[in-house]
């Protein structure tokens, strides 16, 4: 069967929303290292390879908001399509403790065929997508460990990540705020700028509204959970983007 390094869903959905999730999978395609990172079965369903739960969300919220979603179909840890091309962690080498086998002596040739195969394809069926309609609306979802190793535990339930743009997060904050149960993080667990990420390659440099919205991957981790969360923020996220007026 033919790897392909991204599903979509709902392509011809109608809404002005486009759901991304680039941390999708921990898919490790045949033609790294066999299939395999060297890193046991334990690590690979850590948040150190893909976003835990967030692929399950991101079909969630697609469904909820009638939006065609893009998803990647590999490892963070093969390369990170959430990073520019020139960024040092776009090939990591040792995350969150744990040193990566088959990252250790990846040079830039490896890494310029893991750009070809899985980067550069996701980014090209998003740009596709994205330009689909002039009013795009990108929601970019992620999820984040309760607590990374010998830090603090991290008390968000929800966080919203930022840079340039602002005009949908703002509102957006607001609205979840105004839940009264939820401890909301602006620009945490991160901040929300990385140069050449996702959302400045195909939201900011081409003036489309845009969120990236963070779950703790603790509340989402069945798919019932997935779901009440979606069905949750839905309404969260159109209300925010009426609050737009734009």
């Amino acid at each position: 069967m033919t790897y392909t390094p991204y599903e979509i869903i709902g392509r011809d959905r109608p809404s002005r929303w486009l759901v991304t999730c680039d941390h999708a999978a921990n898919t490790v395609p045949d033609f790294v290292g066999g299939g395999s990172l060297g890193l046991s079965e334990t690590d690979m369903h850590r948040h150190i390879a893909y976003d835990v739960g967030a692929a399950g969300l991101t079909r969630a919220l697609a469904e909820a908001l009638d939006a065609p979603a893009i998803m990647s179909n590999f490892s963070r840890l093969v390369i990170d399509p959430n990073r520019g091309e020139d960024d040092p962690t776009l090939l990591m080498k040792l995350y969150d403790g744990t040193i990566i086998p088959a990252n250790r002596h990846a040079d830039a040739q490896e890494c310029e065929a893991r750009l070809n195969a899985c980067y550069r394809p996701y980014h090209a069926a998003l740009a596709d997508l994205a330009a689909r309609q002039p009013d795009t609306v990108i929601l970019s979802v992620h999820s984040f460990t309760p607590q990374l190793k010998g830090r603090p535990p991290r008390p968000w339930q929800v966080g919203v990540l930022f840079a340039a743009d602002e005009r949908l997060t703002t509102p957006l904050i607001a609205r979840l705020e105004q839940e009264g149960d939820l401890c909301v993080g602006a620009n945490q667990p991160y901040g929300g700028h990385l140069p050449g990420d996702a959302i400045e390659r195909h939201a900011i440099e081409h003036g489309r509204l845009n969120a990236l919205i963070e779950l703790r991957n603790d509340l989402i981790g069945e798919e019932a959970a997935q779901r009440a969360w979606a069905a949750r923020l839905a309404p969260i996220l159109q209300a925010a983007l009426a609050d737009t007026n734009l």
